[in-house]
């Protein structure tokens, strides 16, 4: 009987201590909050738990700390004197880490008496005033179709396109894949792409790991003189930062990869790191499934972060990416099969090293960065005679800085300068080739050598009442060619009708050197001059609520000196670059063509945006129409 009256016991104080925790799981919520053009940490912001009485306020440094926060996906809203209040969605908080976060509040343009301004899910980035759209790490985790993919997340965007279903060869509002600028960690990056097309930027997925992606801009027309050489679109990607709790890390399976994240502190000042590791396992499937070829990958992703002082900070990241191509001509079917297929098998590394100063107003970015590609094209007939092969290399070491100051009260100045070393080398074989309109092509030549790739910009924004104008100018620089500089002007401005509602518009010119291959692949291309475009864009945006914001534009895009093919006077260089290329395609991507700067085009459009973002009202989504 003691014995049984002891075991009620000791079961009727584990249900008591049970019943006395609460039954809520909780977690963290860490961050900072930060002047989004002068980058420096905003002192006494609020942060709220939308939904919840739960919150904290900045310290002199930007940070806060939220605690006892209910598990889930939820929505903070940030408030600050001077600042467009804003929400942010998606920040999915566990028990299992701390959930980061960093916001940029945007000052605002706006101030009435007696009139209160509402917390807003969007925000304006100043020096993207039109065509631009912010993604978070949430919203393109959960993108139906995305498979986790930054670039495949921007393709339902109005104004792209793919090419072709299963690959990253975007036309955005007609430009052609090699278009599109890359940045990630203010390094460009010529592309983000496994198995890319050279001289362009598709492939068939992305190589950044989403887990460590904090967030993404994607601009589709009139972005700033701070961004050039390229004509249609610019992607940022910035990577988040570890964890500074504890060591962590978890292993991943997707519908094409598996792979192994790392990240922790490494100090107690805040450092820290984060490292991936993944490979596909494609060959295993499509060797089961008795394909003719098999693709294989791997990449690497690494970044430290570290805090030299309270205005000084330092980050290094680099990612490779290692791609080849199984080719199996056992049968004569396999043998057929493959010599349709250009084999791609390629190397690329990505890396660089920023150091960022905050001053009182403004702040200072250094990058040190070097990226490096290594190409092997090969294609067969169904003999196994080589029809076309193309080993080279395209390296780039770049330095660029780029300073930003407020010079007066709602006046900003931002000037930058840009240095690479472009380093190339390749071997291409092309024996004799007959294309499907009867031109036969041929060429034989092995090249090398360096050459040097720069520019300068000068920008100023300023802001009078409701009114913020934007004036820029940039000059580009590449010894390759005979036009060795040019000078694009660009103007924009926004107009706030209301809190809820803006008037954009922009007109600018932009221009892009020609591709690397283009010139070494025929030496006698090295006359070209760069390809220019000329955009006029207006818009209008309206918030129908806080977390609904319709977008409408329209747009102009006027092309000169675009490389033509002399002898194939049909082939104009805007239409390669995408797809997997080869005999098919003539192999025009190459530039093995002798070319000149005569071509020219039009792209016109209108866009409609309807994007809702997750609320209270527990539904999100866009709609988009082109």
């Amino acid at each position: 009987m003691r014995i049984i009256l002891s075991a009620i016991f000791v079961v009727a104080s584990l249900l008591q201590s049970l019943l006395a925790q609460d039954p809520v799981q909780t977690g963290v919520i860490r961050g900072q909050v930060l002047n989004e053009g002068t980058k420096e940490p905003l002192f006494g912001a609020n942060i709220i738990v939308v939904g919840t009485a739960i919150g904290a306020s900045t310290d002199f440094y930007g940070n806060f700390l939220i605690e006892r926060v209910p598990v889930g996906t939820q929505s903070i809203r940030i408030t600050a004197v001077g600042y467009a209040p804003f929400i942010r969605t998606d920040v999915v908080v566990t028990t299992s880490k701390p959930a980061e976060v960093f916001i940029p509040l945007v000052e605002s343009l706006i101030s009435i008496e007696a009139v209160q301004v509402t917390a807003s899910y969007f925000q304006k980035i100043p020096d993207k005033p039109l065509s631009n759209l912010t993604q978070s790490n949430e919203e393109i985790r959960r993108l139906p179709g995305g498979l986790e993919d930054v670039v495949r997340a921007i393709s339902i965007l109005p104004g792209v396109a793919q090419v072709q279903a299963g690959r990253n060869d975007l036309i955005v509002r007609g430009g052609a894949p090699s278009e599109n600028l890359f940045i990630i960690e203010n390094l460009e990056v010529p592309n983000i792409n496994h198995f890319g097309t050279q001289g362009a930027s598709g492939g068939p997925l992305s190589f950044v790991n989403l887990d460590y992606v904090e967030g993404t801009s994607f601009s589709t027309g009139g972005f700033g003189a701070k961004y050039g050489d390229k004509l249609s679109s610019v992607l940022t990607l910035d990577l988040r930062e570890g964890r500074k709790d504890a060591l962590g890390g978890k292993a991943t399976i997707s519908a094409t990869q598996f792979g192994l994240n790392m990240e922790g502190p490494l100090s107690e000042s805040g450092d820290n790191f984060i490292f991936s590791a993944r490979r596909s396992y494609l060959d295993f499937i499509f060797r089961a499934a008795g394909f003719g070829f098999v693709p294989e990958y791997w990449d690497f992703l690494g970044k430290t972060h570290i805090r030299l002082s309270n205005k000084d900070q330092l980050v290094i990241f680099g990612i490779a990416a290692l791609d080849n191509v199984r080719l199996f001509n056992s049968t004569a079917d396999q043998r057929f099969s493959n010599s349709r297929v250009l084999s791609n098998a390629q190397n690329q590394f990505v890396g660089g090293a920023t150091w960022r100063h905050i001053a009182n107003k403004g702040y200072l970015n250094v990058t040190l960065g070097q990226t490096v590609v290594e190409y092997d094209f090969l294609q067969n007939d169904s003999l196994l005679n080589p029809i076309f092969k193309n080993i080279s290399q395209e390296g780039e070491t770049s330095l660029r800085a780029d300073l930003l100051t407020n010079v007066a009260d709602r006046t900003e100045l931002s000037v930058g300068i840009i240095g690479k070393r472009v380093a190339f080398s390749n071997d291409i074989r092309l024996p004799l080739f007959t294309t499907s309109f009867g031109e036969v092509l041929t060429l034989n030549a092995a090249n090398s050598g360096t050459s040097f790739k720069g520019a300068v910009y000068g920008q100023i924004a300023q802001s009078f009442g409701p009114a913020r104008i934007i004036a820029g100018v940039r000059l580009d620089y590449f010894d390759q060619i005979r036009e060795k500089a040019v000078v694009a002007p660009r103007l924009s401005a926004t107009y706030a009708l209301s809190p809820f509602a803006n008037v954009n518009a922009s007109v600018g010119r932009y221009y892009q050197a020609p591709s690397y291959v283009w010139l070494f692949s025929n030496p006698s291309n090295r006359d070209l001059q760069h390809v220019g475009a000329d955009h006029f864009i207006i818009g209008f945006d309206q918030l129908i609520r806080t977390d609904t914001r319709v977008s409408l534009e329209g747009y102009v895009k006027n092309y000169f000196q675009y490389p033509t093919s002399v002898t194939r006077p049909y082939l104009v260089l805007a239409n390669t670059g995408a797809g997997f290329g080869g005999s098919e395609e003539g192999y025009a991507s190459f530039g093995i063509d002798p070319l000149v700067s005569s071509g020219s085009g039009a792209a016109r459009g209108v866009e409609l945006l309807v994007q809702k973002k997750l609320s209270e009202v527990p539904c999100y989504g866009t709609v988009s129409i082109s």
